[in-house]
């Protein structure tokens, strides 16, 4: 069993992602990450995924695979995007974090004016330096109130592109099949495989 470790102290990210790899590569077991908490002060998704991955894989000696994940409401010109943990304060309060977003477009009552996507990108980064990064998108729009009790973030209020039901309402292996960490994911497998 190859151990690809994944940069995040986030246990719901690292079971989402371990259900999902093991779906295309059942020998690559994804194991948490117990090192520092390194600094993301990048501009991009891409930037911060590339800062937790290079950190995780110079603490660890091990392949390591970063998700920087966010969703991104048209209408706020992509915002909360990079910033969505940090959407109502540093204390990455989930349930602030949503209160704020939903007040912020609350005028807005036609799903096409809510419309949004969830965005992941994921970089691998190997112990010798390699270094690659790839990017999925899950398109859909923001409800009027939170709906559902799975996921975490903001999936209670992320209405996927297709589905009367919220990101929360969905079973963990339904949105495993087709989140945006999931397209993310598919993309990243020819790099896995090529280790």
């Amino acid at each position: 069993m190859t151990q690809v470790v994944l940069a995040t102290h986030n246990a719901h990210k690292i079971a989402e992602l371990q259900a999902i790899v093991s779906r295309v590569r059942p020998d690559i077991e994804v194991v948490g990450y117990d090192g520092p908490e390194p600094v993301e002060d990048g501009t991009t998704f891409q930037a911060n995924a590339l800062i937790k991955a290079r950190t995780a894989a110079q603490h660890t000696g091990l392949v390591a695979l970063a998700d920087d994940s966010g969703v991104c409401v048209d209408v706020l010109g992509g915002s909360p995007g990079v910033f969505s943990a940090y959407w109502a304060g540093h204390q990455k309060d989930d349930a602030a974090n949503l209160a704020l977003l939903l007040d912020q477009i609350s005028d807005l009552h036609r799903d096409e004016d809510r419309a949004a996507h969830y965005t992941s990108v994921i970089a691998l980064v190997t112990p010798s330096g390699d270094e690659r990064t790839v990017e999925g998108i899950w398109p859909g729009h923001i409800a009027r109130e939170p709906r559902g009790e799975g996921g975490f973030g903001y999936d209670p209020i992320f209405v996927p592109e297709g589905s009367e039901k919220s990101a929360a309402e969905l079973t963990p292996a339904e949105k495993n099949a087709v989140s945006h960490r999931a397209r993310a994911l598919e993309a990243i497998v020819p790099f896995l495989e090529a280790l």
